[in-house]
């Protein structure tokens, strides 16, 4: 079956690079076009920040994981390295709401327009709230998911929060 692009009801055209669509129009809206180029397509999907490490033979830290919490209800993206976990009591501080949890997958699809394992930190159907965790910055390049679990893009992180229009923050839990 042949999905359709809900916002225009037009077949999505097909992506040389595996990209999704949407997040191929996202970076055209950007003026990055020229990413898609640089976009890796894996055989195997790479829906955990160590799957795509591996793929890439890249360090786990290097990985840009996009996660969607629900913050008293409410859709927030957290961008967070694939090495750490977010800590949900410094999100809730952060945000100043009572609770903070992980969002159901129809939530994340319906709030980004992408399924868990391939979530971009941009190009997103709705427009939502983005933390991006201070952790990103500590690398020259970090490798986001390009829309689906099978490819990942890479960028300079200090571009990749400002593109996502991000808040940075330290969100990251820490073990003791």
């Amino acid at each position: 079956m042949t999905p359709i692009d809900s916002g225009t009801g037009a077949t999505p055209a097909p992506q040389p690079t595996g990209a999704h669509p949407r997040f191929v129009d996202a970076l055209r809206e950007l003026g990055i076009e020229e990413l898609v180029s640089r976009v890796r397509r894996f055989p195997d999907a790479t829906r955990t920040a160590a799957e795509a490490a591996a793929a890439l033979g890249c360090e786990l830290s290097e990985i840009c994981k996009s996660l969607v919490f629900a913050a008293d209800g409410v859709p927030v993206l957290v961008l967070m390295d694939g090495a750490s976990r977010v800590d949900l009591e410094l999100v809730r501080q952060e945000l100043g709401v009572e609770k903070v949890t992980r969002a159901e997958a129809e939530v994340v699809r319906e709030t980004t327009g992408y399924a868990i394992g391939g979530v971009p930190p941009f190009g997103h159907r709705t427009k939502t709230r983005v933390l991006a965790d201070r952790s990103l910055l500590e690398h020259d390049i970090v490798w986001a998911a390009a829309g689906n679990p099978h490819t990942v893009f890479p960028m300079e992180p200090g571009t990749l929060v400002a593109h996502a229009g991000a808040t940075v923050v330290d969100v990251r839990e820490h073990t003791s």
